[in-house]
């Protein structure tokens, strides 16, 4: 199997992410003797900032971690909630019946990355908030070298930035590839909650930080830039949120227990998959087969997911029970499913899929994700997103837009996912953590939108099912399925899509299009963006990145 890089080995800590320089950062914590949590909190930070088409401050954070003190995996949601004033009848009032904008501050919910990243840091980390928050800082005061897919992004999108001064000034004229670019107002705000935070135990100025950001300047400069954009998001729906620990959902595959969040994001959308895939021989089938099997599973699953998900009393105890996924996995048959079946449950009202400019995931992965191990025995996975220098005006005395996770809610009254005063939306994100005999063995994910939990969980099939170490497994032709309803304005579905990466055998290809899917070829190298580490029990650390986009690293010793 050609590989574009070996799987990385060592013994003393791993770190992957999707920006060579946040995988840079979180090893030089750990080398300098921080653990696994001070590393993704530092490594989350620089994300913000030389990925600002991908995440952001004002964004989200969840991450699914195994703390060696604490002895078992735990949930992180960093997933902030719909604002008190956002109701399905305020929509309807602005002239919104069916679908929350993709765009602009209607859509914000309180931003949930700053919260999130200080919880863990100061429940499981040891570092101080200023030294965490130096590499950030220093890129963004100094400037780091700007990618050529952010340059692609402010091109893309020129003429909705322009009509945003905040994100003009910043953004506009489109700055070059290669070139270093600065976020001097970041800076600012990150030194003034370090500097205003200072004083008592490291604990104790944690704390501080997070009542700057929600209770204090920030807060406040949010309330006035949305009483100014005509926005619903205030100073008080930040004072009254706050990132929690909570249990993962898990199921037992292959002798792993897989642990994803709970239904208000996508990851147990991957354990439906699991559970249907369950009763499939995967490393024994042809390539066209596991394709097939893999891609009509994942249709079902998304089925439960459109119907079922959102941040409610979902049952996930009967969506993986051996009855459910036995009588689900009769439906997989020798051709493409043409319909969205979910097992129960109804499906919202949904269109064709269409691009609108701004809105949804344009370059297929705003989003980004990291993971990290250390040598005590930590373990990390967090895809961080939302925020995106696309999605809504920056706040010129921030330096950073508010994100737009509300389009993820239905206006429409009796869903698990319609709009209600703080819920949270249902999310696309989906870190990942299984455990070997109730230690961690392995942390992946990507970003992608709705194809998190099916990049991200081919790349984990073709390492357990068909035996490929962790860089292999990611380098794997890639593909994945739009039937199911898309999580972004506008919401569309793509009945029988299969798009490819064209490094797929011919005869492959014609397989799949013989068995009825609307095969759609994309370039060799473009999809997924999967990072991976583990551990093995006698203490072996191993990682892999991904190459697309020449942008993502794993590094480690």
């Amino acid at each position: 199997m050609f590989t574009t890089r070996p799987e990385l080995r060592g013994t003393f800590g791993m770190v992957a992410s999707t920006h060579w320089l946040a995988s840079a950062t979180g090893m030089s914590v750990l080398e300098r003797g921080g653990n696994a949590f001070d590393a993704a909190v530092a490594a989350g930070f620089v994300l913000q900032v030389v990925e600002p088409h991908l995440n952001g401050p004002g964004g989200e954070v969840p991450a699914i971690f195994w703390s060696e003190d604490r002895g078992r995996p735990l949930a992180l949601c960093g997933q902030g909630v719909a604002p008190a004033a956002a109701t399905i009848q305020r929509f309807n009032e602005l002239g919104h019946d069916e679908l929350v904008p993709g765009t602009g501050v209607l859509a914000a919910c309180v931003p949930g990355a700053f919260g999130a990243w200080l919880l863990l840091l100061r429940e499981l980390g040891t570092w101080r908030l200023e030294d965490v928050l130096s590499f950030a800082i220093g890129y963004a005061a100094d400037g780091y070298p700007l990618v050529e897919r952010i340059a692609a992004t402010i091109h893309l999108n020129r003429a909705l930035l322009e009509g945003w001064p905040g994100s003009a000034d910043l953004y506009l004229p489109p700055p070059r590839a290669g070139k270093l670019f600065r976020n001097p107002a970041l800076a600012a705000t990150y030194r003034r909650i370090v500097e205003e935070s200072r004083g008592g135990s490291r604990e104790e100025e944690i704390e501080q930080a997070r009542r700057l950001f929600y209770e204090g300047f920030v807060a406040e400069e949010i309330d006035r830039f949305c009483v100014a954009e005509r926005g619903l998001l205030t100073g008080q729906d930040l004072a009254g949120w706050e990132a929690i620990l909570e249990p993962v959902v898990s199921y037992e595959y292959r002798g792993l227990t897989v642990c994803k969040t709970r239904p208000w994001g996508a990851g147990p959308v991957g354990l439906q998959q699991l559970a249907l895939l369950q009763g499939f021989d995967l490393g024994e089938l042809s390539e066209a087969e596991f394709v097939h099997v893999v891609t009509e599973c994942a249709k079902l699953a998304f089925a439960d997911r459109d119907a079922l998900y959102g941040d409610a009393d979902v049952r996930m105890d009967i969506l993986l029970s051996d009855e459910y996924s036995a009588e689900r996995r009769r439906l997989v048959g020798g051709e493409a499913a043409e319909e969205a079946l979910p097992g129960f449950g109804r499906l919202p009202g949904v269109h064709d899929l269409v691009s609108v400019p701004g809105s949804g995931e344009p370059t297929r992965g705003d989003t980004v994700h990291l993971d990290v191990a250390d040598r005590f025995g930590n373990v990390v996975s967090a895809t961080p997103s939302g925020g995106w220098l696309h999605s809504s005006p920056v706040i010129p005395a921030l330096g950073w837009p508010l994100g737009t996770r509300a389009q993820m809610f239905w206006l429409e009254e009796g869903l698990p996912s319609s709009l209600r005063p703080g819920a949270r939306p249902r999310t696309t994100l989906s870190p990942g953590l299984a455990l070997r005999d109730g230690k961690p063995y392995l942390a992946w994910g990507t970003p992608g939108g709705d194809q998190q939990e099916q990049w991200g969980l081919h790349v984990f099939l073709r390492h357990v099912d068909r035996g490929l170490d962790l860089q292999a497994a990611i380098d794997a032709p890639e593909f994945h399925t739009d039937h199911l309803i898309s999580s972004f304005y506008p919401r569309g579905i793509a009945p029988r899509s299969l798009a490819l990466e064209s490094r797929f055998d011919s005869r492959t290809v014609a397989d799949l299009q013989r068995r009825g899917h609307d095969v759609t070829l994309w370039p060799p190298w473009s999809l997924g963006r999967v990072t991976a580490v583990a551990r093995e029990p006698d203490g072996v650390l191993k990682a892999g990145a991904n190459p697309r986009g020449m942008q993502g690293y794993a590094v480690g010793r």
